[in-house]
Order: C-alpha cells, then sequence, then structure tokens
C-alpha cells in the first residue's frame, strides 16, 4: 500500500483573532474557505461589541453606523489575506445578508456587499459567486405584515459564497504541479454540478453543546468539501480565519489538503479537536461516495465514453478525469495540542464496488 504524507503540517489551529495572522509567511495560502460573523445578525453582537463603538452604536439604534464598524473590524482579516493568500490564490467567502429592526425601522443590511467592497479595494478580483438556497425557512414564514400590502418583506432564504482570485490566474509549471493538479481533477458530472451558480442543499445542524454560545452558525461539510475540490490541488493550503467547529479542516484532510484554522472563541477549540479526531470515518465515506456515484453515472450515461481512468478502472467523459486518483484517510494523528498529521492510503477499488453491489 502507498502511503503519502505531504510536506509539514498538515492541519494547524491557532486560538486567537485572525485580524493578525503574523504566524503564517506572506504568499504561502492557497485557497481560503470562510464564513465570518455576519453583521447586524443579533447572535453575533456580542462578538463585534468587543469595540465600545460597535456597542455604543447599537444602544443608541444608530443601525447602518453599527454595520459600518462592525465590517471594519472583519476589513482587518481581509487585509491580512491580502498578505498571505498567493499570487493567483483564491478566496472563497460564505456570508448572509441580515434583515434587522432598528428603533422601529427595518432594513435589510447587505453584508455580501460590503464584504465585495472590501476585497475588491484590496485588490481581488471578483469571480462569479455562487447562491447558496439553505431549504431552511418553512414555507409560511414571512416578515412583516402577512397578507396585507405593503409592508410585507420577501423571506431570505439564500446566502452568498463570494469568490475572488489575487491577480492572475494560477500558473502550474514543474511536473510535480501538473501531475497533483491531474490526480485532483474532478469528474465531468461533478462540474456540471458544482459549477452552477445556484446550490441546493440543507444547512448544519446548528445545535451545539459544550460551548459558550447555543448555536454553531457552521456552514455544511459538502459546502466546504466542494469548494477545496474546486479551487486548490493535493497538497496545498487551505486557511479558515473564522474555523468554528471545524468543517473546514476536516474537508481540506478528505481532500489531501494542509488546512490552517483561527478560531477566536476558545470554548470551540476543544470541540474542533474532537471534530477532526473522529471525522476519518465521516471523510472516507464522501470520498468513497465520488467513485460509487460516477459509476452509476457511466452506467446511466447514454452516449459512447472513449476515455479511461486506471486508478478506479472506470470509463470517464473527457480526457481530463483520466488522472484522477483518490485516497483515503488511513490515520488522524494529533502531533500536540494545535497540530494534527494525516496519512493516506490507496483505495482496492474492487472492493469498494463489489461492497456497494451488495
Amino acid at each position: 500500500m502507498e502511503v503519502i504524507v505531504f510536506m509539514n503540517s498538515y492541519h494547524r489551529l491557532f486560538a486567537k483573532d485572525a485580524s493578525n495572522m503574523s504566524d503564517i509567511p506572506d504568499k504561502t495560502v492557497d485557497l481560503v474557505v470562510t464564513s465570518p460573523p455576519y453583521p447586524m445578525i443579533k447572535m453575533w453582537d456580542e462578538i463585534f461589541s468587543d469595540d465600545k463603538n460597535v456597542k455604543q452604536a447599537l444602544k443608541q439604534g444608530y443601525g447602518k453606523q453599527a454595520f459600518e464598524l462592525m465590517h471594519k473590524k472583519l476589513d482587518r482579516t481581509w487585509e491580512e489575506l491580502s498578505r498571505v493568500v498567493k499570487d493567483g490564490g483564491i478566496v472563497c467567502i460564505n456570508i448572509g445578508d441580515a434583515a434587522r429592526t432598528i428603533n422601529g425601522e427595518f432594513e435589510i443590511y447587505m453584508n455580501h456587499a460590503r464584504i465585495i467592497s472590501a476585497m475588491n479595494r484590496l485588490g481581488f478580483n471578483s469571480l462569479p459567486s455562487i447562491i447558496w438556497r439553505k431549504q431552511t425557512n418553512a414555507p409560511n414564514k414571512f416578515m412583516g405584515s402577512g397578507m396585507l400590502p405593503p409592508g410585507a418583506y420577501v423571506t431570505l432564504e439564500h446566502e452568498y459564497v463570494l469568490i475572488f482570485r489575487k491577480g492572475l490566474k494560477r500558473q502550474f509549471k514543474t511536473k510535480q504541479d501538473k501531475n497533483l493538479r491531474e490526480e485532483s481533477s474532478y469528474f465531468w458530472e461533478e462540474r456540471n454540478l458544482w459549477f452552477s451558480d445556484l446550490w441546493d442543499f440543507k444547512g448544519k445542524s446548528q445545535k451545539l453543546k459544550g460551548s459558550s454560545r447555543s448555536r454553531s452558525a457552521a456552514f455544511p461539510y459538502e459546502l466546504a468539501y466542494r469548494l477545496i475540490n474546486m479551487y486548490s490541488i493535493k497538497g496545498d493550503t487551505v486557511l479558515d480565519p473564522f474555523l468554528g467547529t471545524g468543517t473546514t479542516a476536516i474537508a481540506a484532510l478528505a481532500s489531501e489538503r494542509n488546512s490552517i484554522g483561527y478560531e477566536i472563541d476558545e470554548s470551540l477549540i476543544e470541540i474542533i479537536k474532537e471534530n477532526i479526531c473522529r471525522s476519518l470515518e465521516e471523510v472516507n465515506r464522501r470520498t468513497l461516495s465520488r467513485i460509487i456515484e460516477h459509476e452509476k453515472f457511466i452506467k446511466s450515461y447514454s452516449k459512447p465514453v472513449k476515455y479511461f481512468n486506471e486508478n478506479i478502472k472506470m470509463p470517464v467523459v473527457t480526457s481530463q478525469e483520466r488522472n484522477i486518483k483518490f485516497r483515503v484517510v488511513n490515520e488522524i494523528n494529533r502531533i500536540d495540542d494545535y497540530n494534527f498529521e494525516c496519512i493516506y492510503g490507496d483505495i482496492d477499488i474492487g472492493k469498494v464496488i463489489k461492497h456497494h453491489i451488495n
């Protein structure tokens, strides 16, 4: 069995504020996948209110002022991203807008637009974004005066995944990088699903035990997993400056990427560690499901398929899929309190298919 261990660390945590990421050298991050606290959502007021100006603006009912002050706090993290992300690197930010009534005045606070403006000012180029329809609101929910016009408001049932690139498109010049890029390819049918600008799957359960807050506000594993496989290659470093319960780190280790995560809420650090250590079965299940789903797709595909992938012993639609290679996580080792190492092994494709058939 071939064992692969990527260079240096593997999955690293920092229990601190990501507005200062001095632990990370310049231009060393390939991909950022994150979801910050949402300005003007009440559950995040306490975090933003460690700035006395935010606290005072909210207390006095100055909604627009509070909104801008909250974003100025996030701006410090985006400024750090402009330093640590490599040229050609990608930044994915999951954010929702906020509907809120302050002093009897209802307003929508456009978080996604404010972040786009901040990232563009820092020199990041906007790429086509994704609308994630969360399916979390009941169909009979509404805001405002119900059936009486014109005082009702549409219900927010989606969030954004904003996507940015630093500079020009990334180049793959060495033979090793080119080989890793080919191994990291996705299937034709995955590309058709993943690269739609509308994603429609449920959010993650928000219940949280053992933390200072009752809701995790975490995005689902599938969201992070797709983005990591869409915008990075094996061996890359993925950063999440608002790590939450560790979803990005887990999706990165599943995908043979390295990761770095920051989380200011110390009550979440132990939860993150536990989630990483317990993730082996979950991440391998998702990896194997890609092979199984591809087999189903090929059986149902009505057109001739002329290419073949020797690694998975299956036909593929395009020549760019011929070198896709999957590995499973054999071990997740805790090096110390804040560092983890993953060891990967090859997959017995015949065994996977046989198990699926049975």
